[in-house]
């Protein structure tokens, strides 16, 4: 086999998702923290499963249409870190050959590696020994076999050897791996999908299901070093917020051909908080400028400038003049609502309606067993309907869905990295309304970050971490991400982990009960601080959260 249409690949895409499927179980049972929402595996597989559904309605023999149906269900459907990181993959891929009908080895494996460079690009701080190490080291073995064969079934056989290969050595790459004896568990999926391809291509049936005989068999960590940790957002140095969208005209793109990459580079050196989205029709620029009129001119030698807006950051408006657009790829028009709104996550009805009750506009439902996709965040944003939009994931996992979906929303939009939902809440409590999105994500990050987090859960498995003994089954408390107790009653790993969060500093303590605890249990633990922590104030609310007991708040 010399090439590939786009048929060929719709079917390489379905086998590869369907191989996926059918080891998402065992993908979830390698995520390195014993607690009940291991989900790896889950959210690749529906990220996946969203890309080959796309794939199959509008599959043609033109390679790159079939590509661009990929990329469009992967980026709609990206759930959680992974699915996300999937989905630039593919992204990239789908760039790479969007004008060719078909491809051969070279140019599929040099696609695979412009993937690579997206979703590097995607990740603020790439972290190595994860699934993006194992795309890196794959597609770099197709290339250098693409030099040496023209036979596409060769090739691809080097890009799942080498992925193989890779992911035994991401235990060498992250210590986390090594310590517990697992590998990535991003990789591992990656490494089905790309397993699944070759046996399209083969003509072969797909290797055996990996079976999960025992969860007591893995023994885990802590997910903080994990390749889904973003750093801190810069502090504004431009006083210009600076938009607007290029229509292109043929005649200026004759001058100056247009590409989005050269496009945003052309731009970076007049600011920072730049983005830049594009079809064939449209770029959309946001940046932050001291010069907007250079910017401006920049993006006239492409085509007409409509929908402009610049605003004086250090003014601080109280209101911003927005206009209520949306980039070309969302392909709605919607009337605005609200001036501004903030859009969450939380799982439990008692958590929602406690952040609606402090300022929330919409509430998505999810977290720790189902991460909410890009999709799913992008439909609660356009019906709350408003001119600026604040989101708040609440979660690790769901933080960079959240910033794919910030992107393709065309209203201003600031994600605040929130990872629990005491640090949503104080996010909420320091919104300001007469505040711009830059200022509000600022000043929300910072009281996000001065809140404590404990949260008790149940073991899955037996397993030691950091010199905790963990017996399935177990009550666990977890402070700031890292498991500190491990105990069979609830009430001692709960008096625990209080103790061990209040400080002397604090004034509050915010207690909230999970659907699987009474009242009398949760007025004892209000007790119990009260009698030894007499300098706080205890508040206590019903969540009904699953799976975790009860999450502490302390500030």
């Amino acid at each position: 086999m010399k090439s590939i249409d786009g048929l060929k690949f719709a079917e390489m895409i379905k086998m590869g998702a369907h191989h996926l499927y059918q080891n998402a179980d065992y993908v979830d049972s390698l995520n390195v923290f014993p607690v009940p929402d291991g989900d790896t595996g889950t959210n690749m597989n529906l990220s996946m499963t969203s890309g080959a559904k796309e794939t199959e309605a509008h599959a043609v023999e033109n390679l790159g249409v079939t590509a661009q149906a990929l990329s469009k269900g992967l980026l709609m459907g990206a759930r959680g870190n992974s699915g996300v990181i999937l989905s630039q993959l593919f992204r990239g891929y789908g760039k790479a050959v969007e004008s060719e009908a078909v491809i051969d080895g070279v140019q599929f494996a040099g696609a695979l590696q412009y993937g690579v460079e997206t979703a590097y690009k995607a990740v603020m701080k790439p972290v190595e020994g994860t699934i993006l190490t194992v795309a890196k080291d794959a597609a770099a073995a197709g290339v250098e076999k693409a030099a040496e064969t023209t036979d596409f079934i060769e090739v691809m056989e080097a890009i799942v050897d080498e992925a193989k290969a890779s992911l035994e050595r991401t235990p060498d790459l992250l210590a986390v791996l090594k310590e517990v004896g697992v590998v990535d568990s991003g990789g591992q999926g990656l490494v089905y999908v790309y397993e699944g391809f070759l046996a399209c291509l083969k003509g072969e049936a797909l290797p055996a299901k990996t079976e999960v005989h025992s969860m007591d068999d893995l023994v885990n960590a802590e997910h903080h070093r994990n390749v889904q940790g973003f750093m801190s957002t810069e502090d504004i140095t431009f006083g210009y917020c600076t938009e607007f969208m290029v229509k292109f005209e043929a005649e200026k793109l004759k001058v100056n051909p247009y590409d989005e990459s050269a496009f945003r580079e052309g731009l970076s050196h007049l600011g920072d908080s730049l983005l830049v989205i594009s079809d064939e029709e449209v770029a959309k620029v946001h940046i932050h400028t001291e010069e907007p009129g250079d910017a401006l001119n920049y993006g006239q030698q492409f085509g007409s400038l409509i929908k402009l807006k610049i605003e004086n950051m250090r003014e601080q408006h109280s209101d911003i003049v927005g206009e209520n657009y949306t980039v070309q790829s969302t392909k709605k028009e919607q009337a605005v609502k609200h001036p501004y709104a903030i859009v969450t996550v939380a799982m439990g009805k008692g958590i929602a309606d406690l952040l609606r009750s402090v300022g929330a506009s919409a509430v998505i439902e999810g977290g720790q067993t189902m991460n909410p996709s890009t999709e799913d965040i992008v439909k609660a944003i356009e019906e709350v309907g408003a001119e600026r939009v604040v989101i708040l994931p609440n979660n690790k996992n769901i933080i960079m869905a959240a910033e794919q979906a910030a992107e393709l929303i065309g209203i201003e939009a600031a994600v605040v990295p929130t990872k629990t939902v005491p640090e949503g809440l104080a996010a909420i409590l320091a919104f300001n309304p007469e505040a711009d999105v830059t200022a509000n994500a600022s000043s929300m990050k910072q009281a996000a970050s001065s809140v404590k987090t404990g949260q008790v859960t149940y073991a899955v498995r037996d397993t030691s971490i950091d010199g905790v003994e963990i017996k399935k089954d177990d009550f666990m408390g977890i402070s700031a991400g890292k498991i500190i107790i491990s105990a069979p009653i609830l009430d001692d790993v709960m008096k625990e982990l209080l103790a061990s969060l209040i400080a002397e500093e604090d004034e509050i303590v915010t207690i909230i009960r999970g659907e699987d605890t009474t009242e009398q249990s949760a007025k004892e633990l209000v007790r119990y601080v009260e009698d030894n922590f007499d300098h706080v104030e205890v508040e206590l609310y019903d969540g009904k959260q699953p799976l975790y007991p009860y999450i502490i708040s302390v500030e």
